[in-house]
Parts: C-alpha cells; structure tokens; sequence
C-alpha cells in the first residue's frame, strides 16, 4: 500500500494494492505495521463503527477531548464519500483549514487522522457504507462537534452531493470560533506531546 502525508499535519491518505481477477478483487484495506511505521506508532483499536448514508447526508465535523481522543482509520466499503480532515488544535500552524479525500469502492482508499483533528464526510451516493477504525470506545461526555456549515471553515461540498441532509446536532454545534471560545478544542502543544507519547510507547 502508498500513504501520502496530507497537508494537514497528522492525517494521511491510504491506497492499497488491489488483486482483480475474474472472481472479483482482493485488497488489505489495513496494515497496522506499514501504518504504525509512517505515524510513529500502531492505532490502538479500541472499537470499530460503520454508518449507512443516503446521498447528501453530511456526518461531523467531529471529535474527541484530548487525551485520549479519538484517532481515525476510515475506509468506504460501499459507495462514496467526500472526506474531510480539518485542524482544530488551536496553536496548530494550519488551524482552522482542512484537506479532503475522495473515498469509494474503486479506488479503495482510506484515511487516517489523528487524535485532536476534526472528521466529516458528505456521501456522493445512496446508502454508502463507511467502516472507521477507532482508537478509543464512544464516550458522548467526551465527544464534541463543529458545524460542518461553518463559514469560518468553508468546507466545500461538490454539486454532485445534492441537497445536503444534517443531524439537529450538527446544525445545533457551533462555529469553529464559537468552540475555542467554550474551551472545546485540543491544544496543538497538548497534542503534539500526546502524539510524542504514544511514539514512546510504540516503539
């Protein structure tokens, strides 16, 4: 497999060799040593998640209180899907920008982020599945969101999604602004020592 470093620092972009043949299509989707080897350390997987989404549903922009947060491995299974990457860590050298991936069932791509990064996805198709790797359980007292309509952010969602379809809590979640001032964002200090810990331990 390739992994191509985002320009999000943190995040990197997965593509996995495929083997076709007339049976169908064999790939590794997930290689916890080729990816601990570019990260610095192997995801810890604590659970895994899959969502079911008609075209234009728009899940996030979310994550995790650090530590622990909540790092990402995400791949589609069935479908497509724009895939956004955004820094929230305030202090980070590119906070408040973002970087996106196309995800689908041809190119097999994934995506990984780091803990303290934002995370959504706009489906460009009906009933996409997306599989997430997780290195932390679901904890909503630690679980905080962005409005993924947030100018400040201005993520861009192609024509091809259609109408946009939003939770009320991702609506509901504030401005990119409006969250550091709540003291809801990871600290890109606290981060990149958090990140140097788990380097430590991996290795």
């Amino acid at each position: 497999m390739q992994i191509r470093e985002l320009s999000i620092p943190g995040s990197w972009e997965i593509t996995p060799r495929q083997f076709p043949d007339d049976r169908g299509v064999f790939l590794e989707w997930y290689r916890f040593d080729t990816l601990g080897a570019v990260v610095g350390h192997p995801l810890d997987l604590r659970q895994a998640n899959a969502s079911v989404s008609a075209k234009g549903v728009v899940r996030g922009i979310h994550f995790a209180d650090v530590p622990r947060g909540q790092a990402k491995y995400v791949t589609v299974a069935t479908g497509a899907i724009i895939d956004f990457v955004i820094d929230i860590r305030v202090g980070s050298p590119t906070f408040g920008l973002w970087d996106s991936v196309l995800l689908d069932d041809v190119d097999r791509k994934a995506v990984y982020l780091a803990e303290g990064l934002g995370h959504c996805f706009v489906s460009l198709t009906d009933r996409t599945v997306v599989n997430y790797l997780v290195s932390d359980v679901y904890n909503a007292t630690r679980e905080h969101g962005i409005n993924p309509l947030d100018d400040e952010i201005a993520l861009r969602f192609p024509a091809e999604a259609g109408e946009l379809v939003l939770s009320p809590k991702d609506t509901e979640a504030p401005g990119l602004s409006a969250a550091a001032e709540l003291g809801l964002l990871p600290n890109w200090a606290d981060t990149v020592r958090y990140y140097d810990e788990l380097d430590r331990a991996g290795n």
